[in-house]
């Protein structure tokens, strides 16, 4: 036993980092250009590739953390809660499937709903979670939705509804197709008190969402390169039986068919949001930073001189 230690070799012990000092572990690559960034950096630009724009999905919480003013969103209606009112069991029990996607989440249902400010606009925001159960639109949902849009008529302010969800929730059945009807009809009334609703599609937007809310705003806003349609497109295509070209039912092809007004970055997102609440509310009791009054001078001048350009045409056509 003596001699043992002479055909022993101890070893030193190796340190293992799982996280190295200098910041190079974390590289992911991009699913769209496949470079490689290091999360921090996709962190820093709102879950977008610094190197192809391609933008990543974001949740409830970091949508909110974007466009609202910091502290001042207030979350509302979290009391109404989900239920299985028809017992529905596919694969696995709809109930199962709510607890499960309630503890994954965080959350009760696939919507946050509340009130901030936005560069100091008092706006009613909801938002849309794809991580739950698809951002699929239940009763919950739509119930939530029209109470804010109830709760923005009522206190006169605009309406922001993000959205990104792949339709009604088969789970619910006629009670989920039943809620396109009712914020629809809701959204009416905020339409004729004339008060803005600003719809922001974000990807992917399809089914029931896209047929109704979504589409109804009295500005459609997009991010680049979004599936936003009614149906998928395979579903399209073994329907029509056709190959759809790549860029269909995107973005940047909607744009051109009319069906949105514009396509934003998410870096300026929150700007354009504002710029638009601005000019449709003409509140000029908003507090105005001095670069901001010189642009509302701008467009005001804009404004003007094409008004008093159309006048001079009026009369030319007018004379013999």
């Amino acid at each position: 036993m003596k001699f043992l230690g002479l055909f022993t070799r101890h070893k030193p012990k190796i340190k293992v980092e799982s996280t190295k000092k200098d910041g190079l572990s974390g590289w992911v690559k991009c699913t769209s250009c496949e470079e490689m960034i290091h999360a921090n950096e996709l962190q820093e630009n709102h879950n977008c590739c610094p190197k192809c724009e391609h933008h990543y999905r974001l949740s409830a919480m970091q949508r909110v953390e974007l466009l609202a003013d910091g502290n001042s969103f207030k979350e509302l209606f979290d009391e109404v809660k989900p239920t299985d009112p028809l017992n529905f069991v596919d694969s696995e029990a709809y109930s199962d499937r709510l607890t499960k996607a309630q503890k994954k989440m965080g959350r009760s249902d696939a919507i946050l709903t509340g009130t901030c400010t936005m560069d100091g606009f008092d706006t009613a925001l909801g938002v849309l979670d794809f991580g739950f159960m698809g951002g699929s639109m239940g009763s919950v949902v739509g119930e939530r939705i029209t109470l804010l849009i109830e709760h923005a008529l009522k206190k006169k302010i605009p309406l922001v509804l993000v959205s990104s969800s792949g339709g009604a929730r088969m789970q619910e059945s006629i009670y989920s197709l039943m809620q396109m009807a009712k914020t629809s009809a809701a959204l009416a009334k905020l339409h004729n008190a004339g008060i803005p609703f600003i719809s922001v599609l974000v990807n992917p937007t399809t089914g029931g969402v896209t047929a109704s809310f979504a589409s109804l705003g009295d500005i459609n806003i997009a991010e680049p390169n979004a599936l936003i349609g009614f149906a998928g497109p395979r579903v399209v295509e073994q329907t029509i039986r056709q190959k759809l070209p790549d860029t269909a039912q995107k973005s940047e092809f909607l744009l051109e068919k009319g069906m949105i007004d514009c396509i934003v970055k998410r870096s300026e997102l929150k700007g354009k949001i504002v710029f638009f609440i601005e000019f449709l509310t003409g509140n000029e009791k908003a507090p105005l930073s001095p670069e901001k009054k010189i642009e509302r001078e701008k467009l005001d001048d804009m404004i003007t001189l094409s008004t008093k350009e159309r006048e001079k045409n009026a009369i030319k056509v007018s004379q013999p």
